[in-house]
């Protein structure tokens, strides 16, 4: 295979058709592909992620994945490996479509941080200023609650530090509630989500800690009450259609259907069975719950095309998205010393913090110790994963698969590989 001009980048030539915000029809510009000398990457080693993902897909670790890798602002590497699914004999393809799941949260987080931009919305504003439901929050404690004494802020929402979680925790009294509340219905739109917000405790006083939970889809309506439109189309008008995210949005159009993944879930070392939990049809309609922490389906392009615009302080192609500041502040770790580093249960990810949108390494440790400073990145319950690194030179990698529950397995391969692979 020649890295140089390889053939699976010939398609990135093609041009796109969009339409700008005034309904001007115009072509879309694809982000350019270079050599990876020319970007000061080493051809011979990006060889050794190729290798890599044959490995996982021959190993029956994966049952497919797609990689796309850019630095300086292009693209040096974008491929496909294995089976998008492995039944109907469907090669995976660069264009497939997957579930974003939690990768998903950044891209809700972007456009809720365009209105603070905006002068409608402020991270410091209290979250019940849009949502008079969470006026008077309860703190959960054991099988009770008790009063809490501080306001929840978007900014708590946006760092995962609002006290939400997804059902599991310590506490009795936030577990039964969020149960019998049904908190994610996806039968129901984010409207009734937020009604039944009064009735769910939150597990700690907001801004004193780290859980990962809900956040995200209540900051996803709270982007509905302050822009008067429903999460799905304010996405589509302020970033997928600018950004020619051609691909991206809540559900899979008919027309596109060919082109989503099964999704796996892995029974073991080398045993991967089609899950059937997950109803496909759930993504061929649009859903009535939209979902800002995990609804989207995307494909490598169109997420490279987003996270080109965070690494380029907010701008892509001429049109401005974001302040710089606004790209500061959520690339770059807002935890206090009090809340510490992220962590899952007991398991502490030494080193990693959280901005608005993305975790941030702000340190080294034995976590993630292939990483390096300054890298912020994110991922999503299917194992997806993408993160860059500014330190060099804005290097994107976005690996995408469908395979359940969360693995770090494909990110842990390649990371070491890639990073090796930058000469200059």
């Amino acid at each position: 295979m020649n890295l140089n001009f390889p053939l699976h980048l010939v398609w990135l030539a093609l041009s796109l058709t969009s339409f700008s915000s005034a309904g001007m029809a115009q072509v879309a510009e694809e982000i350019p592909v270079a050599a990876p000398a020319d970007v000061g990457m080493s051809a011979a080693k990006l060889a050794l992620v190729d290798q890599a993902m044959r490995r996982l897909v021959e190993n029956n670790r994966i049952p497919g994945g797609v990689v796309i890798i850019a630095r300086r602002g292009k693209i040096v590497m974008h491929q496909a490996w294995g089976k998008m699914d492995i039944g109907a004999n469907r090669p995976m393809k660069p264009d497939t479509i997957m579930r974003c799941f939690s990768m998903t949260k950044a891209i809700a987080t972007a456009g809720a941080l365009m209105l603070c931009d905006e002068g409608k919305l402020a991270i410091d504003d209290p979250v019940s200023k849009y949502l008079p439901e969470l006026k008077s929050l309860r703190i959960a404690r054991d099988d009770t609650t008790i009063a809490a004494t501080q306001q929840m802020t978007i900014a708590d929402l946006m760092t995962h530090t609002a006290g939400y979680s997804y059902e599991n925790s310590k506490h009795e009294a936030y577990n039964k509630a969020f149960k019998d509340l049904k908190m994610v219905d996806f039968s129901l739109p984010l409207e009734a989500m937020q009604k039944k917000l009064a009735r769910l405790p939150v597990l700690f006083e907001p801004g004193t800690d780290w859980r990962y939970g809900i956040s995200i889809d209540i900051l996803g309506r709270v982007v509905e009450v302050v822009s008067g439109m429903p999460l799905d189309r304010f996405l589509q008008e302020r970033l997928f259609t600018p950004l020619d995210m051609k691909d991206t949005g809540f559900f899979v159009a008919p027309e596109k259907a060919n082109r989503f993944a099964s999704i796996y879930t892995s029974a073991g070392e080398g045993r991967l069975e089609l899950r059937e939990s997950d109803k496909d049809g759930d993504y061929l309609n649009p859903p009535a719950l939209l979902s800002g922490g995990g609804g989207l389906v995307s494909t490598a392009r169109d997420y490279m095309r987003f996270l080109m615009m965070v690494a380029n302080d907010g701008k892509f192609q001429g049109k401005r998205y974001l302040e710089p500041e606004t790209i500061s502040r959520m690339t770059s770790n807002q935890l206090s010393k009090e809340v510490g580093w992220i962590k899952f249960g007991s398991a502490v990810r030494q080193g990693v913090g959280f901005g608005l949108g993305f975790c941030v390494r702000v340190e080294m440790s034995d976590w993630d110790p292939q990483g390096h400073v300054g890298e912020y990145g994110w991922g999503g319950a299917a194992s997806t994963h993408y993160w860059v690194s500014p330190a060099d030179d804005d290097l994107i990698v976005v690996t995408l698969e469908q395979v359940m529950p969360y693995s770090f397995l494909t990110e842990f391969e390649l990371k070491g590989l890639i990073y090796d692979a930058i000469e200059r």
